[in-house]
């Protein structure tokens, strides 16, 4: 008994040490990630503000013309520019809107068939195939929204006699859409799939059918994983480049038509950092506020999903 205490008190002192150490690891990871994240913030908004010196913030918000072609070196000819926002964020908001109108009910919809009515060896199979659309590169979407869409809605346009752009926003977005379903669906299926099971047999004990739980009970007790999973698919609708430089084009126009040809804000922010001009020129500099813009808004729909996420927590409770 002696010696069983001994070697107890023996080994306290190693796993108070190691549970230190452990601590110590946890808390520089956590200290890297936050260090990074106010690097990133504080590069953006340095240059956003070098930016917003040259050009007026009013006319970068509120401008309905996005022309950033100013002359990019000393002594060479080019005109003022113009930087109004408006139809970068019209773009990405049109683009968004019908990736997630074709993703959100696609996905939700295939992650309650997995987890309520497909038998394990459906779900075994089905499951994997779904997950192999988000290891696809979004190039080979691109290919795809060039190569076979985009012509078959011109076809379909010409045949009711509709104009559509050889680059539209449909295109992209469906594709976009097909894209960003297994972020939806994976995520939705583990959340559904972790809901406790008695509160299904509850629901069916009171008189319910398997729809009706799944739609008052399994749902909505759900919600708040899923709206996460929602969250996470427009944040990668929202940053997409490839697909939208493919299908939807550059050109910037203030549309909302679906059909005609727009571009997104990630797009022009790559246009605008590549090739040759100066570092200090408003056009490179728009990139800085573009992604400061983007950042804030995203700030924002972070927000209005955690309220969502509360109010559904807090009627469940």
């Amino acid at each position: 008994m002696i010696t069983l205490v001994q070697r107890r008190s023996s080994s306290s002192p190693s796993k108070s040490l190691s549970g230190k150490l452990v601590t110590w690891l946890l808390w520089l990871s956590s200290l890297v990630s936050i260090l990074v994240t106010l690097s990133i913030v504080f590069s953006v908004l340095f240059e956003a503000l070098r930016f917003f010196k040259v050009i007026n913030v009013t006319d970068f918000l509120f401008g309905l013309h996005w022309s950033p072609q100013t002359a990019m070196r000393a002594g060479q000819s080019g005109s003022s520019g113009s930087f109004g926002v408006v139809p970068l964020f019209v773009g990405t908001l049109l683009i968004t809107f019908i990736a997630l109108s074709v993703a959100i009910p696609t996905g939700l919809m295939s992650a309650i068939y997995l987890s309520e009515y497909a038998t394990k060896r459906t779900r075994s199979v089905l499951k994997p195939l779904l997950e192999i659309l988000a290891g696809i590169p979004t190039v080979v979407y691109g290919y795809f929204a060039i190569v076979l869409l985009a012509p078959f809605i011109r076809s379909v346009g010409n045949a009711i006699g509709v104009s559509i752009a050889s680059e539209s926003a449909l295109s992209a977005g469906l594709v976009m859409g097909v894209m960003i379903i297994p972020f939806i669906s994976s995520m939705s299926d583990d959340i559904i799939t972790a809901i406790p099971r008695h509160l299904r047999e509850a629901s069916y004990a009171l008189g319910a059918t398997q729809s009706e739980t799944i739609k008052q009970v399994v749902v909505p007790a759900a919600m708040p994983g899923v709206m996460g999973a929602i969250l996470l698919a427009v944040s990668r609708a929202v940053g997409e480049t490839m697909i939208v430089v493919m299908a939807a084009g550059i050109s910037a126009n203030l549309t909302f038509n679906p059909l005609q040809s727009v571009t997104t804000v990630t797009v022009q922010i790559v246009s605008l950092l590549v090739g040759d001009q100066e570092f200090d020129s408003p056009k490179t500099l728009a990139a800085f506020a573009l992604g400061l813009t983007l950042l804030c808004i995203t700030l924002a729909l972070n927000v209005v999903a955690l309220v969502i996420v509360k109010k559904y927590k807090a009627r469940n409770e």
